[in-house]
């Protein structure tokens, strides 16, 4: 079973407002993240929630997804995929890593990142574009522990890091696998709006 876990659990700091709520179009990131991955071969979505997380299950259509509260998310984002994994079902093949500041995942390369894991079973999967990684990456259940005991300031980049060998980049030409949307200036620049 492929779970794809939304890490929506941040206090947004630098933008000023809760990132998973911005809108892209007429939805939040968050409903866009939710509404691509049920199109996808994704077997499960798992959103993870902690700062705000009343104000955000008020915005968003949760349903057909797991939530998952972090109640350390002010630890940073490995909190939020390390409370995930601990709450997988046991028949969880691999995670993909998804960020909620990252709305502009589409359905094909979440598919090719799960359809190249299933083909190769390689523990690491992650997307490029133009040479450069994305997300979101997926990580196999053989890397579970690795992940949650991953120093918590480097996060799921350490355990990238000292599994290089593992890991199987998958070209795409979809340069949206680059975007996070950290700041107000990024929404502008992407969204040509204020946040």
């Amino acid at each position: 079973m492929i779970n794809a876990i939304i890490l929506a659990a941040g206090q947004s700091k630098r933008m000023g407002k809760l990132k998973p709520l911005l809108r892209f179009n007429d939805k939040t990131f968050l409903d866009r993240i939710i509404s691509v991955l049920k199109l996808s071969d994704a077997d499960r979505i798992t959103v993870v929630l902690g700062a705000e997380a009343e104000t955000i299950k008020k915005s968003v259509d949760l349903s057909g997804t797991d939530v998952v509260i972090n109640k350390d998310y002010q630890k940073g984002q490995l909190s939020s995929l390390t409370a995930a994994i601990e709450q997988r079902p046991q028949e969880t093949d691999a995670v993909l890593v998804c960020l909620a500041d990252a709305p502009f995942i589409t359905e094909q390369v979440v598919n090719r990142i799960i359809s190249k894991f299933k083909e190769t079973n390689n523990p690491i999967v992650v997307p490029v574009f133009n040479k450069k990684r994305g997300h979101p990456v997926l990580f196999s259940s053989s890397l579970f522990n690795e992940l949650l005991n991953a120093p918590q300031e480097q996060g799921a980049r350490y355990v990238l890091h000292s599994n290089e060998e593992k890991v199987l980049e998958v070209e795409t030409s979809e340069r949206g696998i680059l975007i996070g949307i950290d700041t107000p200036d990024d929404y502008r620049l992407h969204f040509g709006a204020n946040p």
